[in-house]
């Protein structure tokens, strides 16, 4: 039989194959397949398993067993919260990519606690992260307080005469060691015994799986020896007695959660520069209602709302200047440390500083649209990304943990066999060492560490990453394509002269270009618009008006056809220049102005030279780039003489003219099929497609939306020096990964054989496993702590 159930909280392949073998554990369960996009499992039975079993099955999963769709995909029910925070979690090491939990705990692949997001109601009321570890310190000390006392009992046996042993003998203090350490073992580190076990009943093996049982073989053979000695084997005592490891269990188990606190520690300062992000939005406005202002929580501003902004006042939200002039510190969004100059009618960011002059505004977006909360999800969108070099982490650790506990039980039967004295305390301290110095973690938080702190360092540079594989990407590109228009030049066409033909003037010409003109999006286009309304012209009401993708716009008026374009729409309608208007356009083209033609029907009766200044950053971010080893290649749309005059301006030797949309996405694949690993910067709709297709697509800022959203990264500032800071980004944090996937590696490569007592025959060197205990709590940070020296550089 088979029954088709839903499943809440399933998102990726992880989420799969963590229900299926808990369903298929079941008995009478024969096969289960589950579906994450479609939120459901397909169980089929041999014998009828009531729903209830099923749905136990699930429980400490993060995963819930529902009959109907809506069920699974209903958002999760406000609950009582004893904490201010997102409520949304992830997974330090990204054991299952992106997915988040509504809830606190702990990872079922890794068993590492997960990590709340940072947000602006996490700031305010400390969040779940600040109480985490509060409560990792409180159980730190409590395990102190009775993990040293049975360490100062423990270490008294060396002590010839010791005191202690006055006042009771020595078969007593083992009693009290034993008591002491109860409440560290069943208490203050229960839950790493819990996590273990979890790993263990769901073949989910983990760093928790090795401390679990080897703390745990250490405190039961300790409680046998303590109470049970004559059962145990000869081999196991030491001048009559068995040797107890109760100081052992404790103080792995408190440098255990000594390691969880630094680690704790060390992700909050991971995600110190999300905190700066969020912190720079202020919680009030000033709101202009009528002649009064009022005070309000930022919160309660709407579009269209009139604000004013104070001086030395962080901006609340996005918007306009409507009445006055500033000068914006805009540095923590575009990482530009030179203020702006605002006049009326200039956009403003919310978190940028306004100067000495006071300024009224109006609030265009607000909360979520706000360009900083959209810096701020991008940061967070971009660091539960993996990256691809995560694969060879991933693959090492999927059979870490199984070759760690082989290891130890080799490493048991080996002291065993061969060790002359004490064979069998040797080799169970040295197979408890093997197990405890073992460190996944390490290896499983290489790469993830290493991709937040670059992200947000990238955040404060203005350059938005949308995920870990660009920013790893970015260092192997070879081959730059960038737009001309906006990309290269500031995207702010301005008319230079308008050329009346076929007997028009410029008093009849203007009505009729700014009518074509007047729906247009196209920058050229707004050219001329803008300078129509500035010259107070009024337009012909044009009808029909269509876009013409690379080519120009149409319109109609009184049954006339009407064109605005490039050269390539003029030869499409049949209309051909002159020998003279060539010559006229020749000139201007020479001077790196872009011409755009007005035709009615087939005759072009003027022309409009239009320039675009070069970006001043644009000929030294190209020749940066060119010194780095990577081919910069410019395409656009314009026609071959202005773009030859544009290239030669920058040092380019490589360009293209009059490219269409298609045309410059399939020159992306022609360099693709190459070899070449492509990125591509553009800022607008006809750049959108090659943006996509590019192994890295790169947006302007000052672009438009469908390009932003077409690339995995946004230069806020809109500078072509911003890709230089990318490329150097891109190789300092593949350096420190590689880095911190080799200590990873020399760490377990070297402190396993140490641990199993490879030095012992040549130097009587034996690692006790408190001192593994403490290298493994160490491994992790260190880790971390490389990673952070990311954001110094």
């Amino acid at each position: 039989m088979t029954h088709t159930y839903y499943v809440k909280g399933m998102s990726c392949s992880g989420c799969e194959m963590t229900v299926k073998k808990s369903l298929e554990a079941i008995e009478g369960v024969s096969k289960v397949v589950a579906n994450a996009k479609e939120k459901t499992a397909v169980v089929e039975m041999s014998q009828h398993v009531p729903f209830e079993t099923l749905k136990t099955a699930l429980e400490g999963t993060h995963y819930t067993l529902v009959t109907s769709l809506e069920e699974a995909t209903s958002a999760p029910k406000p609950q009582a919260s004893t904490h201010n925070g997102t409520g949304v979690y992830y997974c330090p090491m990204r054991c299952e990519g992106n997915k988040t939990y509504d809830h606190p705990g702990h990872c079922p692949v890794c068993g590492m606690d997960l990590v709340e997001q940072v947000s602006t109601e996490s700031l305010k009321g400390g969040g779940q992260e600040q109480q985490k570890r509060q409560e990792l310190r409180r159980q730190f000390w409590g395990a102190v307080a009775f993990t040293l006392p049975i360490f100062i009992i423990a270490m008294g046996g060396m002590w010839h005469g010791n005191p202690m042993y006055r006042l009771m003998p020595v078969t007593y203090w083992n009693w009290v060691q034993f008591a002491l350490s109860l409440p560290v073992v069943f208490y203050y580190g229960w839950t790493y015994f819990v996590r273990a076990w979890v790993s263990i009943k769901t073949l989910r093996f983990n760093m928790f799986t090795l401390i679990g049982i080897g703390a745990a073989a250490a405190w039961g053979f300790s409680v046998v020896a303590l109470c049970l000695p004559d059962s145990l084997p000869e081999q196991f005592k030491e001048h009559g007695s068995v040797p107890l490891y109760f100081e052992a269990t404790t103080v792995i188990l408190t440098l255990v959660i000594l390691g969880q606190l630094l680690e704790a520690n060390a992700h909050g300062r991971t995600q110190e520069a999300v905190r700066m992000l969020l912190q720079l939005a202020p919680n009030t406005a000033i709101k202009l209602i009528g002649e009064e202002e009022k005070e309000v929580p930022v919160e309660q501003v709407v579009k269209g709302d009139l604000l004013r902004v104070r001086p030395g006042a962080k901006i609340p939200v996005d918007g306009r200047i409507t009445t006055g002039m500033a000068t914006i510190d805009e540095s923590m969004i575009t990482g530009e440390p030179l203020p702006v100059e605002k006049q009326t009618g200039d956009t403003v960011s919310a978190g940028t500083i306004n100067g000495a002059q006071a300024f009224v505004m109006q609030a265009e977006k607000v909360g979520s649209d706000t360009l900083l909360s959209q810096i701020v999800a991008m940061v967070q969108q971009a660091t539960t990304s993996r990256a691809p070099i995560q694969k060879l982490a991933d693959r090492i650790a999927a059979y870490f943990v199984p070759i760690v506990v082989a290891v130890s039980v080799l490493t048991f039967i080996i002291w065993a066999v061969f060790a002359k004295e004490h064979a069998y305390e040797y080799a169970l301290v040295n197979a408890i060492a093997v197990l405890i110095i073992a460190c996944p973690c390490a290896l499983g938080l290489a790469t993830p560490v290493s991709v937040m702190v670059g992200v947000t360092k990238g955040a404060r540079q203005g350059i938005l990453i949308k995920n870990a594989e660009a920013l790893e990407r970015m260092k192997q590109v070879d081959t730059l394509i960038v737009d001309k228009t906006g990309t290269l030049t500031e995207g702010k066409p301005s008319v230079r002269v308008l050329i009346p033909w076929a007997g028009y003037n410029e008093q009849t010409l203007w009505p009729i270009l700014y009518g074509v003109n007047k729906s247009s999006e196209h920058p050229l286009a707004k050219a001329t618009n803008t300078y129509a309304a500035e010259h107070g012209i009024i337009p012909l009401a044009m009808t029909d008006f269509k876009a013409l993708a690379g080519r120009g716009v149409e319109a109609t008026y009184e049954g006339k056809h009407y064109y605005f374009g490039n050269d390539r729409l003029m030869q499409e309608i049949g209309a051909t220049l002159t020998e003279g208007q060539l010559s006229q356009v020749t000139e201007a083209q020479r001077q790196g102005q872009t011409l755009s033609f007005l035709a009615i029907e087939k005759e072009v009766i003027a022309a409009v030279a239009i320039a675009d200044k070069v970006k001043d950053t644009a000929a030294q971010a190209v020749k940066a780039l060119q010194e780095q080893g990577i081919t910069v290649v410019m395409l656009t749309g314009d026609n071959p003489i202005t773009a030859q005059a544009v290239a030669q301006q920058l040092g380019l030797t490589h360009y293209k003219a009059g490219m269409l949309p298609e045309d410059k996405q399939k020159e992306v694949q022609h360099l693709q099929q190459q070899g070449k690993i492509v990125a591509m910067a553009g800022d607008g709709i006809n750049d959108a497609p090659a943006l996509a297709q590019a192994h890295v697509g790169i947006a302007m800022g000052t672009g438009t939306d469908i390009a932003i959203e077409s690339a995995q990264i946004t230069l806020v500032k809109g500078d072509l020096g911003g890709i230089v800071k990318m490329r150097t980004l891109s190789e300092a944090v593949v350096k420190n990964i590689r880095e911190n996937l080799f200590f990873a590696l020399v760490y377990n490569t070297v402190g396993i054989p140490i641990a199993a007592g490879v030095l012992y025959p040549f130097f009587g060197i034996l690692l006790s496993p408190m001192l593994g205990a403490l290298a493994m709590s160490f491994s992790s940070v260190s880790v971390i702590t490389n990673a952070l020296r990311l954001s110094k550089k």
